[in-house]
């Protein structure tokens, strides 16, 4: 007699691949979403018999889902200049937190909520490598990405300047140049330091710093640093032979901390920035290397995850976003969201720094996009549907022999 439960087994395989291909083109505009490929196996066997040959002989039972597998090759990368999107090109998974527990996703529609943490769409926190004072530290543990347009470049003190400038070979004894160089405090605020140079004799000139008496509570302005300046007879500085070190100013009227600078009078490569031409006495440029606070005005997202934020002073490192790459990405299991968890086949997460250890890179301001291919899962579609139909008629020809069979006994 026909055994039902074998078209029956032909039903339920082909519904669930049915289902599977039905999820794929639901999802295809969800972002970073990965196909899942249905497979089939057959069942066990009844051995009836064997042939003279001795070759048994064997009934199938059936078929049943071999593997519901997730395709992870990429999909394709779209432009979408959002600064908090990001797109994975190759492998890794990002590493979301909520409560405590770690997911991981391919989808980088991120955003920054209102209390400034970079999160998914559903509330997840983004995790990565905070930066401390500008510097990023890949072994210490995990954490919240702060990138809110509230935060603040803490300002920085003046350690060093330098001026490029020439004083005038023709200039006459006692004649005199001056110039100006900003500096900033440990609080941030400014300090002009006023620079006078006072020809004594031919390749030789005095120069004092000083800076205003308000800024200290003095009547009068406050010298900071005297000295000499020597040039040969090719207008090259030749004393003093390093740099001035030791430019202290104290007692500050706004309370800032003491400061303490160096004046570069050399370059690098050992060349004079200062010179003595038969030319007017100017200072071309100059630069020192401190800054005021600054508040945060956007940032960027770098294809090693590293997040650099543009400051009213400048520009500053605020973190590195994670990957996480498993050693059996087969063996993750979906969660909904977008989001995967880590199970027993799929190991733990490796955990590090986009770009090494074989995970991917990142494009910032842009989305890796669903990998479903419409035209594929359409014709899977034709198949499964063809297959669904086959095991239908299969049984209603079980159903027509059965009914033949009973009807023996008219």
């Amino acid at each position: 007699m026909p055994v039902f439960s074998i078209p029956l087994s032909g039903l339920t395989a082909s519904s669930t691949a049915l289902s599977a291909i039905a999820n794929n083109l639901a999802n295809l505009n969800t972002v970073g979403y990965k196909q899942t490929r249905v497979t089939f196996r057959d069942l066990f066997y009844q051995t009836v018999g064997s042939t003279g040959a001795g070759n048994p002989l064997q009934v199938g039972a059936g078929a049943a889902i071999g593997s519901l597998d997730t395709i992870f090759t990429g999909g394709n990368i779209e432009t979408s200049g959002v600064p908090t999107d990001v797109a994975v090109t190759g492998d890794g998974f990002f590493v979301v937190q909520k409560d405590g527990a770690n997911q991981y996703t391919r989808a980088g529609n991120f955003a920054v909520n209102s209390d400034g943490w970079l999160v998914t769409e559903d509330g997840y926190t983004v995790m990565g490598y905070p930066s401390v004072n500008g510097t990023i530290d890949t072994t210490a543990g995990l954490a919240a990405l702060q990138l809110g347009k509230g935060q603040i470049n803490p300002p920085t003190a003046t350690s060093y300047l330098q001026m490029k400038a020439n004083l005038d070979s023709g200039a006459a004894v006692g004649d005199s140049y001056s110039t100006s160089v900003t500096v900033y405090d440990s609080l941030g605020a400014t300090h002009v330091l006023t620079y006078k140079f006072d020809k004594t004799a031919a390749n030789n000139w005095d120069y004092s710093i000083t800076l205003p008496g308000a800024d200290t509570g003095a009547a009068t302005p406050t010298i900071l640093k005297t000295g000499t300046l020597t040039f040969d007879g090719n207008g090259k500085l030749t004393a003093p032979a390093t740099d001035v070190t030791g430019i202290t100013i104290t007692g500050l009227a706004n309370g800032a901390a003491n400061l303490t600078l160096d004046w570069h009078v050399y370059e690098a490569n050992g060349n004079p920035m200062l010179t003595q031409m038969a030319a007017p006495s100017d200072a071309a440029s100059s630069y020192q290397n401190g800054f005021s606070s600054g508040a945060l005005l956007d940032f960027s997202i770098g294809p090693d995850g590293t997040i650099e934020g543009s400051f009213t002073n400048g520009i500053k490192t605020l973190g590195q976003i994670a990957l996480a790459s498993f050693q059996n990405v087969q063996g993750l299991q979906r969660l909904g969201r977008n989001n995967f968890g880590a199970t027993l086949a799929s190991g733990q997460a490796s955990v590090g720094s986009p770009g090494n250890g074989g995970r991917g890179t990142l494009s910032g301001g842009a989305l890796e996009l669903s990998n479903v291919d419409i035209a594929n899962e359409f014709a899977k579609l034709i198949i499964a549907q063809r297959a669904f139909q086959a095991n239908a008629r299969t049984i209603t020809a079980f159903d027509e022999i059965t009914q033949e069979t009973i009807n023996l006994k008219r």
